[in-house]
């Protein structure tokens, strides 16, 4: 950002820094004013009275000068105050940077809706805010409002416009079919199923009416010769997608839908190839390119070998599926999972790695290098190297924003131009927002531009800081001098660039995942050393190589530097405290965003205005009520905290993933699991005998606890085993899609399967003031269901009917005997 410069003069023995941004102002030239020297006054003589000393100020003229100064800091001055600022802000391009900023809030605006909007609302509102803009371009002010407010309208019409354009067909209730369909992607597991996604193509019986385009299913083995592009048949049980697993939870249906993926499940057997059909052209090309990562991936997972091949497999071709879960729970609990996803840092080194190869061959030659531009060559086959990787590694946000950001900075080095990096980031998130718009509302694309951004800004910031400042030219030392010197720059900026990044990012991750790093930047302290001089440069140099059988010696090198890597963060996450912290306020987020916003773009002293909203985003994170009872949308699961950092759950065996996320949402640490007794071995007959903070104790059908706050839960599997609890229990969940409410008490919340399929997983609240107050509860869900939704409308839960009998085979007549 910024460089050392020369003096006023050659030679001087001075440096200056020079600010990037302050060079490409695009303000208007103004005439300049003749300078004019002022005219020289003659000294003041001081008079003393007739005794010669002098006498001191008198008060009025001090309190003449401070209501001056007071005057000075009028609300007008300030407003002009803020006017020029602000102007000057214009002038250095922020009204370009602030054009992310405004299509990003439209598609917030689309998604947070509770209804579905017509296709003609955004239209017709993109068209009128054009107009206006253009009609008002007289009146600077109305004409910046109306040009936010047009970009805010086309974010919300391009969010609109996806949802239409992607359509995808959900599939509406569990059913068990036989499809048959063609094989896009097979990955393995670490658990040893191989994960397959499959566009369908037909089913039998039976034949599905409404059958989605495109399936994900597990199974326990395939063909070794099945590839992507292969014709494929089997019996298969397909399964709806599911809902948040909780209220403001990751949304799995929301994300199918964009995905286009309309159903899930696995195969009652073996998928079993057949005779291969013609496919689309765009089909055989993601095959071929398919193909050839999980060719790459085999190749690196065989010279490598464990988990170590299975993360140099990620780093390369973008193969995740495969690394083991202990080593991803450790490396989130470090901080340093964003290793394993392709980014900004994968991308420079990659870019990096190729110039520095490229310039110093070119200087073998220098006949030829003195001739040509060979920093444009090197820059065209970088260009051309991080293209290739983003379509080997798998297309996505964080690797979308990267190339393009690197993308313009090498075209400008291709036309001369100087490139500003903050200018890199709005073009890149512009291009993501137009390009994908349900991305903006993902934990990818939030933390991804809000650590590049604040590392920005904040590294420009810092250049602007040293902008005209003269220092003097550093002392003479000797090499081990010089080297302690580096290496301490290098240690600092690697924690100060982890302390940006891990602070900009800080509340994303409460809000998506509950859970911080508290040793994160030690982690990445002593991990990124080895990633960027190790693990990165010898994965392009294998890469290079490997066409050409040469690749083995890089890849050992590699997964030498991958195994320092997992050790280190095994050993540091050991040693790391409980990272569990519960729900924040999105209030709070919000707030964090504008902040974040404000500092980063701004350069002049109005980035202090981040100040008061960064406060604000602080004070409201615990304005959030955590839930008393949460319960899974399909009924099966039961969730309490009974205090001591313990979850009580209904069951024995349950959903990992449900009961982990539970778990960092009411920060808890440990799963106490029910106390089962034989049926009407538990005299229920006072169940208020029950000490406050009880697991559940279940007989036959019916299970029932206690929370902290005295409130009785009680869970039944039917109707009739509810029905005794309706006279002792404040909720009662019956897991029983048939079932209706059997208490009469309108105290009492009952809450049923049907309505946990009509409205998803629901968060129950008691009255903490009232110990015979009716519980509230919250759904996931909304109704009136948006496209993503509105299969759950279709389910037998939801029509109230029992789960699906297949019917039995009548039995084969005998045969007459001779």
């Amino acid at each position: 950002m910024a460089g050392r410069g020369r003096g006023a003069e050659e030679g001087g023995g001075t440096t200056a820094g020079v600010s990037e941004r302050l060079m490409f102002v695009h303000a208007t030239p103004k005439e300049t004013a003749p300078v004019s020297l002022p005219e020289p006054r003659a000294p003041a003589v001081l008079l003393p009275p007739g005794d010669g000393a002098i006498q001191p100020v008198p008060p009025t003229a001090t309190i003449g000068r401070i209501r001056k100064q007071l005057g000075r800091a009028s609300l007008p001055a300030l407003r002009r105050s803020i006017g020029t600022a602000a102007a000057t802000e214009l002038d250095r391009g922020i009204g370009f940077l602030l054009v992310p900023v405004f299509l990003a809030a439209g598609v917030i605006y689309y998604f947070s809706l509770n209804t579905e909007p017509d296709l003609y609302r955004p239209l017709a509102a993109v068209a009128l805010m054009a107009v206006c803009a253009a009609v008002s371009r007289s009146r600077h002010r109305t004409h910046l409002v109306f040009v936010a407010a047009f970009f805010c309208a086309l974010g919300f019409l391009a969010a609109k416009v996806e949802t239409w354009r992607m359509a995808t067909p959900m599939l509406g209730s569990e059913i068990q079919t036989r499809l048959t369909g063609r094989l896009v992607t097979a990955e393995a597991m670490a658990n040893g199923r191989i994960r397959l996604t499959i566009d369908l193509i037909s089913t039998e019986h039976p034949k599905l009416r409404y059958a989605p385009d495109r399936v994900r299913l597990s199974a326990r083995r395939i063909p070794p010769e099945m590839i992507a592009g292969s014709m494929l048949t089997g019996y298969a049980k397909l399964l709806p997608p599911t809902g948040p697993v909780r209220p403001d939870s990751y949304d799995f249906s929301f994300d199918s839908y964009f995905a286009g993926i309309g159903g899930s499940g696995f195969f009652l057997g073996d998928p079993k190839l057949i005779a291969p059909a013609e496919a689309p052209f765009g089909a055989r090309v993601a095959s071929a390119v398919e193909n050839a990562r999980e060719g790459i991936a085999d190749h690196i997972r065989s010279a490598i070998g464990g988990s170590e091949g299975e993360i140099a497999a990620a780093l390369i071709v973008g193969v995740r599926a495969g690394i083991p879960e202990a080593i991803n729970e450790s490396m989130r609990r470090t901080g340093i999972y964003h290793i394993i996803s392709i980014s900004g840092l994968h991308m420079a080194l990659v870019a990096g790695t190729i110039m520095v190869l490229l310039r110093g061959t070119f200087a073998l030659f220098p006949d030829f290098s003195s001739r040509r531009p060979v920093k444009k060559y090197a820059a065209a086959i970088a260009l051309a190297s991080i293209a290739a990787y983003l379509v080997i590694s798998g297309i996505v946000v964080a690797a979308e924003r990267s190339f393009i950001m690197l993308a313009v900075m090498l075209v400008a080095v291709l036309f001369d131009r100087a490139a500003l990096t903050m200018r890199n980031l709005a073009i890149s998130a512009i291009a993501v927002i137009l390009v994908s718009p349900h991305e903006v509302v993902g934990p990818s694309f939030q933390m991804s531009f809000a650590a590049t951004a604040a590392l920005v800004g904040a590294y420009a910031g810092f250049a602007d800081y040293r902008a005209g400042k003269t220092t003097a030219p550093p002392a003479r030392r000797s090499f081990l001098g010089f080297v302690s010197q580096k290496l301490a720059v290098g240690v600092g900026g690697a924690a100060i660039t982890s302390l940006i990044a891990g602070s900009a990012t800080l509340l994303f991750a409460i809000w998506h995942f509950q859970r911080v790093s508290p040793l994160s930047l030690l982690a990445n302290l002593a991990v990124m050393p080895i990633v960027s001089l190790i693990v990165m440069p010898f994965a392009v140099l294998s890469a290079l190589a490997m066409p050409f059988g040469f690749d083995g010696p890089f890849l050992f090198v590699m997964g030498k530097g991958l195994t320092a890597m997992i050790a280190i963060s095994a050993w540091i996450s050991e040693r790391s405290p409980v990272d569990a912290v519960g729900l924040i306020s999105i209030q709070s987020v919000l707030l964090a965003t504008v902040a974040l916003v404000i500092a980063t773009m701004a350069t002049t002293w109005l980035r202090l205005a981040a100040v008061p909203f960064a406060l604000a985003a602080l004070l409201a994170i615990p304005h959030v009520r955590t839930p008393d009872v949460l319960v899974s949308e399909d009924a099966h699961l039961v969730a309490m905290p009974i205090g001591g950092g313990e979850l009580a759950i209904n069951r024995a065996r349950s959903n990992e993933f449900t009961t982990d996320n539970w778990k960092r949402a009411l920060k808890a640490e440990d799963i106490v699991p029910p106390e089962t007794f034989a049926k009407d071995a538990l005299d229920i007959a006072d169940p208020v005998d029950l000490p406050p903070g009880s697991p559940f104790y279940c007989t036959g059908d019916l299970c029932i606890g206690r929370h902290p706050s005295g409130a009785i839960v009680a869970l039944a599997e039917n109707r009739g085993s509810a029905r005794p609890a309706c006279g002792f229990a404040d909720l009662i969940v019956i897991n029983d899609a048939t079932a209706y409410n059997p208490c009469r008490d309108p105290r009492v919340l009952v809450v049923t399967k049907r309505q946990l399929a009509r409205d998803g997983s629901a968060a129950i609240f008691f009255d903490p003031q009232s110990a015979t107050a009716r519980p509230t509860v919250r759904y996931a869900v909304d109704e009136p269901y948006r496209p993503w939704h509105e299969q759950r409308k279709y389910t037998r839960e939801a029509r109230g009917l029992p789960p699906y009998q297949r019917p039995e085979k009548p039995a084969a007549a005998p045969q007459p005997t001779e």
